[in-house]
């Protein structure tokens, strides 16, 4: 009853293309931006903050550069880790070799050079798709990895590549606290979430999404498969990058290229299969279960074993977690191969005819 959009009557254009045409998901998202950024500062201890808010807001903002590339546009990468990698690389040197430039511009400098990164590793997308093409983008995995290791120039000369930084500002504001580098983290998430949401529903992100069902077909009316696959190269690496520097600089501190392996990719690309594809509500359920579902299995796991007289050792926890891990994966795969979002949008359709049968 709480959720009917009767009496709602579109009176122009504008309002009929609102990203949110239903007044009761505009509340809902005012209110959930308002918890955000006023009652969870207000309540939430440092670890909170540390372990799962922070990682969250960060892994959303790369799930939906992901999710650009994978779920509208089609094309299958491997390389996400890369780009989060030239992403945090290239804005530390723009942030030590110029000295006095913002944090923000050196993060925005950090994702155009993932931009150019993404665009040079998309180019394979032109000749070939599928396994093919994620075997190509896994190139630029390799290669990233290679060169923060042996071209010492990117890390200032550190032998392990392994560099850091520190007294971080924002217009003159420091980012020290926990409470101070979420809400800037969550601040870059809701920019980049709101221009991420109006590319999709404007002509490029229509053109993207024509070149997922068919580019063969999208091709024939006119669309120019070039440009869409390196359109969405771009866009998602820029986020990506933008992403690696906030991973880097405000949740690390002190990385090496190890913290952007192969691993991370997987990570991103798990996050984008079980959140949704083609989605960016899908992005952050994504992110919120790669994220905090670990964090619940190592913590609860001991407690629900002990109640039937098991223990388990800290490393029996972890392989645990890990077989846990992957078998909710392959279990949503199974049953609900679209995603958490699927599951919301059939929940909210559902709330909007109840109680009447559909």
């Amino acid at each position: 009853m709480l959720y009917r959009e009767n009496g709602q009557f579109k009176t122009s254009y504008r309002a009929d293309q609102q990203i949110f045409p239903i007044a009761q998901d505009r509340i809902a998202i005012a209110l959930l931006l308002a918890v955000a950024f006023v009652a969870v500062p207000m309540l939430a201890s440092d670890y909170f903050f540390r372990a799962i808010l922070i990682p969250f807001v960060i892994m959303s903002l790369a799930a939906l550069g992901v999710n650009i590339l994978v779920g509208y546009c089609g094309q299958i990468s491997l390389g996400s880790g890369a780009f989060m990698a030239v992403g945090a690389y290239g804005a530390y040197n723009f942030f030590v070799r110029l000295p006095g430039l913002p944090l923000i511009p050196a993060l925005i400098l950090g994702g155009l050079c993932a931009t150019f990164f993404g665009i040079l590793f998309g180019l394979p997308s032109l000749r070939v798709k599928g396994l093919y093409l994620a075997v190509a983008t896994l190139a630029a995995q390799f290669f990233s990895d290679w060169m923060f290791l042996r071209i010492r120039w990117f890390t200032l000369d550190t032998p392990s590549g392994s560099v850091s930084v520190s007294n971080l500002q924002v217009f003159g504001l420091p980012i020290e606290s926990a409470t101070s580098k979420y809400l800037f983290c969550l601040a870059i998430l809701v920019v980049m979430a709101l221009m991420a949401k109006n590319l999709v529903r404007g002509a490029i992100g229509r053109e993207w999404m024509a070149i997922r069902d068919m580019d063969v077909a999208a091709s024939v009316i006119g669309i120019r498969p070039m440009y869409a696959k390196l359109s969405a190269f771009a866009v998602s690496s820029f986020i990506i990058g933008v992403a690696g520097g906030l991973w880097a600089f405000v949740y690390l501190g002190a990385w090496e290229p190890g913290a952007f392996s192969v691993d991370m990719s997987f990570r991103l690309l798990f996050m984008v299969i079980i959140g949704g594809m083609g989605s960016i509500m899908g992005s952050f359920f994504g992110a919120a279960f790669i994220v905090v579902l670990p964090i619940a299995l190592n913590q609860f796991l001991p407690l629900f074993l002990g109640l039937f007289g098991i223990s388990i050792s800290t490393a029996g926890v972890s392989h645990a977690e890990l077989m846990i891990f992957g078998g909710l994966i392959v279990w949503f795969l199974i049953v609900e191969p679209h995603g958490l979002a699927k599951l919301w949008s059939m929940g909210k359709q559902k709330l909007r005819l109840w109680p009447f049968p559909h």
